[in-house]
């Protein structure tokens, strides 16, 4: 388990990856954004993106699924109070193959409850073409191995 005092500030951590299928972006658009450019294919042709693209909050939603895979499980997250300065850089497409690269940029132990700090962390997320496609900053807090006195 990674603790606080074990996160390093300005050392990328890289994530796993996810391909989009043009199933997958239907089947989330329908249920939480049905907009035609997300859930109809040929809609989708005369829209700016001109072609099917997924939501962006399938985007998110499938970051913070890899976030959870490979460094929430291995720290000792307490969850978070939420995230920063979300920007959707470029659509996801089928086929596309995203992951993430997180980079704490500052940890702040708590004043109010011992044992316990946050830290800010860049998010980065690429395509397949190691193109930026989505940033945001996330919150966390995490549980510390051995608590200031």
């Amino acid at each position: 388990m990674q603790y606080f005092e074990d996160v390093e500030i300005g050392k990328p951590r890289d994530t796993g990856s996810y391909t989009f299928t043009q199933e997958a972006i239907i089947r989330f658009a329908r249920q939480f954004d049905p907009q035609p450019f997300h859930i109809d294919p040929e809609a989708a042709k005369s829209s700016n993106f001109g072609q099917l693209v997924a939501s962006g909050w399938h985007t998110a939603s499938t970051v913070m699924r890899l976030i959870v895979d490979s460094a929430v499980n291995v720290e000792a997250s307490l969850g978070s109070p939420g995230f920063d300065d979300l920007t959707w850089k470029k659509p996801v497409r089928p086929g596309d193959t995203i992951r993430a690269r997180l980079t704490c940029r500052e940890k702040t132990p708590s004043k109010s409850r011992p044992g316990i700090g946050s830290g800010r962390f860049l998010i980065e997320v690429f395509n397949q073409d190691n193109e930026l496609i989505m940033t945001m900053t996330s919150i966390g807090l995490m549980r510390f191995r051995n608590p200031p006195a």
